[in-house]
């Protein structure tokens, strides 16, 4: 069977959600390596040591497989720009370890661009083995939705991004839309791409009594309660879920509802709160949205299925999303999801079916679809239901399959 080296540089699969560079891409590159053990495959996953305090070597991820945190640069949390400029030094971190461990690989997938660039540099050390890279999020797409130079994604980003489609075997997309960008934005060649969507862990995320959820996370079985989970930054649009939650108020006046933030670090100090958490919080503030609007910091992805089951709706108000696996988490936990109609969330949230999908950055729609879903009891039973079922389609035995029917076809037997 096949050996892996899985790389994911710029953030470890293992690190808690909801931090600056942890969102999606973590859980995939953890549960997908998980599920790759399940079916006899080996697979080391490599990632930029940032903390010394933790072991280099971790076996986490069961059957066999490891998370090898190998030191390039300072061993702490770097911003991406620095970190690219030690990517050298992690290629041969990389491949010291595999010389030590005796270990040869039949296929490297990498994930986001800094990781594809390293791949290139392995793949020639290793007698060009095929090289499968996900990028998870494109810097020309973030750049079309910036709204501020300081949100801009720098020339050596989308430089980088043109290097690994140039040098990939193959590109694995989660949705057609991204297929498109690519070809668009970047002249990727389209044989070259699979759409592969990525998978969600039906027997973590799962639907849990509502008056169970609700008691493990502190809320009384007549709360209501509507979630956000991700990264805290601009291009979440979590700005227009608070400007709806104010419209709510006034709309929704006779059984309150909260809105919980899972993400970022709230209680962080004024000097190293994020500027995007600071806005939020005085625009919490300003609007007189204190007691309604809950900031929860981190959450570990053992209690998010509690989150999701106790919510009454999921909200990605997204400008940007490759797929947005948080609303597939959500839906196989039996929640309705109301998101922006952008990128992959326009593809995996079933307007009228598993939820709503609506335009970026128009509070009064978010606001009407919210008190739809809040007062017709009989439609958001119905679409927790459609929704559970359609997200067990995307178990992540189903999408592993796919994925090593890429490895097969690169792989000369």
């Amino acid at each position: 069977m096949y050996r892996i080296a899985m790389l994911s540089y710029h953030t470890c699969p293992l690190a808690t959600l909801g931090g600056k560079d942890t969102g999606g891409m973590n859980v995939y590159v953890r549960e997908l390596t998980r599920q790759l053990g399940r079916m006899g495959i080996h697979v080391d996953v490599f990632t930029r040591s940032q903390d010394d305090h933790v072991p280099h070597v971790l076996h986490e991820l069961g059957y066999g497989n490891r998370v090898v945190h190998v030191p390039a640069g300072p061993e702490t949390p770097l911003g991406k720009r620095e970190m690219s400029e030690y990517i050298p030094q992690f290629v041969e971190g990389v491949k010291a370890f595999a010389c030590e461990k005796g270990m040869r690989y039949d296929i490297i997938h990498s994930h986001y661009w800094m990781s594809g660039i390293a791949a290139a540099s392995l793949s020639e050390a290793w007698g060009r083995i095929p090289i499968v890279n996900m990028f998870h999020t494109l810097g020309e797409m973030k750049n079309r939705i910036a709204r501020t130079e300081a949100e801009r994604e720098g020339e050596y980003r989308i430089d980088g991004e043109r290097q690994v489609i140039r040098r990939a075997d193959r590109i694995i997309v989660a949705t057609l839309a991204e297929l498109t960008q690519l070809r668009f934005l970047y002249r990727a060649d389209p044989n070259k791409m699979v759409i592969v969507p990525p998978g969600v862990d039906v027997s973590h995320f799962y639907p849990i009594p509502a008056d169970e959820a609700k008691s493990f996370v502190g809320l009384k079985p007549e709360d209501r309660m509507i979630l956000f989970v991700g990264r805290i930054e601009p291009l979440k649009g979590v700005d227009t879920l608070i400007n709806a939650m104010c419209c709510l108020q006034l709309r929704d006046t006779n059984r309150p509802v909260h809105l919980a933030i899972i993400g970022g670090d709230p209680s962080a100090s004024p000097e190293q709160m994020t500027v995007e958490m600071a806005r939020l919080q005085k625009m919490c503030d300003d609007l007189g949205l204190g007691k309604t609007v809950v900031f929860l910091g981190k959450r570990g992805q053992d209690t998010l299925p509690y989150y999701y089951s106790a919510a009454d709706v999921l909200v990605m108000p997204s400008h940007y999303e490759s797929f947005g696996m948080v609303a597939l988490e959500a839906m196989a936990c039996g929640t309705p999801v109301i998101a922006s109609e952008v990128g992959g969330l326009a593809y995996l949230v079933r307007d009228g079916e598993t939820g709503f999908t609506i335009p970026a950055e128009e509070p009064e729609t978010l606001c009407e679809k919210l008190s739809w879903l809040l007062n017709d009891g009989e439609l958001h039973s119905k679409m927790g239901i459609q929704a559970a079922a359609y997200a067990r389609n995307y178990a992540w035995d189903k999408i592993a399959t796919q994925i090593v029917d890429v490895y097969k076809s690169l792989v000369k037997v």
